[in-house]
């Protein structure tokens, strides 16, 4: 398995004019990128959805054939660029536990439809083990 981390939300997209900018763009503090991290704004909800990001190609020129989602909102970004990845053949994992929802429940019923129809979902202590 050659996995990318995939981390969904409003952090991730692009201002309306393609700029990047603004505190809702920007790495959280706690997180430090390296040389490596393959970095992508996108500018709608699907990091994977054709015409709005050109995450497919670069993670396509690292031969990565499993994407794990983590971020903000589930229901919305997160479920989005999933269902896309999972439509472009990728083996998808949504991190149960590094996801979060607008309200009660609509985490829950994204990650169990998801589950039941689409593709992977696990907290983060399974993910970990299954990268070792």
């Amino acid at each position: 398995m050659t996995a990318a981390l995939v981390r969904c939300g409003g952090c991730a997209i692009a201002r309306p004019d393609g700029q990047r900018g603004g505190a809702g763009t920007r790495l959280w503090h706690a997180l430090q990128r390296d040389g490596a991290d393959v970095v992508a704004v996108k500018s709608d909800a699907s990091a994977f959805f054709p015409g709005k990001c050109d995450l497919k190609e670069q993670l396509g020129a690292r031969a990565i054939d499993t994407i794990l989602i983590a971020g903000a909102v589930t229901n919305i970004c997160c479920e989005s660029s999933a269902r896309d990845a999972a439509e472009l053949e990728y083996k998808v994992i949504m991190i149960s536990d590094a996801l979060s929802g607008h309200a009660h429940g609509l985490h829950e019923a994204t990650l169990a439809t998801f589950y039941r129809i689409v593709g992977d979902v696990r907290p983060s202590e399974e993910v970990i083990r299954l990268l070792r």
